[in-house]
Parts: C-alpha cells; sequence; structure tokens
C-alpha cells in the first residue's frame, strides 16, 4: 500500500500524486475507494472523522480525474455519516465522487475491449 499525506499533496503536486498513483497500479485492474474524509470539513463535515487540512472537492475531482485511463472495474464511497451532515454538503461532494468514479470507468481498457 502507498500512502501521501494531504501535507505532501501541496509540495508533491497533484501531477506528480497522480502519476504516483498510475505507477503504483500499472495496467491491472483496479477497484476506487474514495474515503470521504479525505476531504476537508469545509468540504465535507458529515463524516466521523473530518480532517482539519483535507482535500478541497476540486483537488479530489482531479485527482480522480488524472486516471483516466486506468482500468477501473469497480468503486466505492465510504465514511459519509448523515447524522452529521446537516448541510447536505458531504453527500453532495460523495454523490459527485462517485459521478467521477463510474465516468472513469468508461475509459477503462477492460471495458472498451468487451
Amino acid at each position: 500500500m502507498t500512502c501521501i499525506h494531504a501535507e505532501e499533496i501541496d509540495r508533491l503536486g497533484l501531477s506528480a500524486v497522480i502519476e504516483r498513483a498510475r505507477a503504483v497500479v500499472g495496467d491491472g485492474p483496479v477497484y476506487v475507494s474514495f474515503d470521504i474524509d479525505a476531504l476537508d470539513p469545509a468540504f465535507a463535515p458529515g463524516t466521523g472523522t473530518p480532517e482539519v487540512g483535507g482535500l478541497t472537492t476540486r483537488e479530489a475531482q482531479a485527482l480522480l480525474r488524472g486516471l483516466k485511463g486506468v482500468d477501473i472495474v469497480g468503486g466505492d464511497l465510504v465514511e459519509v455519516a448523515p447524522q452529521y451532515d446537516s448541510t447536505t454538503n458531504t453527500a453532495h461532494a460523495g454523490a459527485q465522487m462517485l459521478f467521477e468514479i463510474l465516468s472513469l470507468m468508461t475509459f477503462a481498457p477492460s471495458r472498451r475491449s468487451a
């Protein structure tokens, strides 16, 4: 498992993080699990473990979109806690991240050859 901490993203840059992720997964099938608490609570307060200093929704979208062409065969979104999501911002952000993952699946090499 490769772990890149949120504070490293500014130093490395989104492009380098995407490049590293793509190198780790290679050409094999990939399952993407997006943990909503990766987002800063300003964007997703409705989670059991909010993390100040997390990603913005724009950064998260860019990271996911950077996986275009990876053989994504499935995905999920975890840790949305509706009881803490009084504004529904977390649910909206989560739905968008799932949309991004589903959209990426249409570009998966295994889907195009089927």
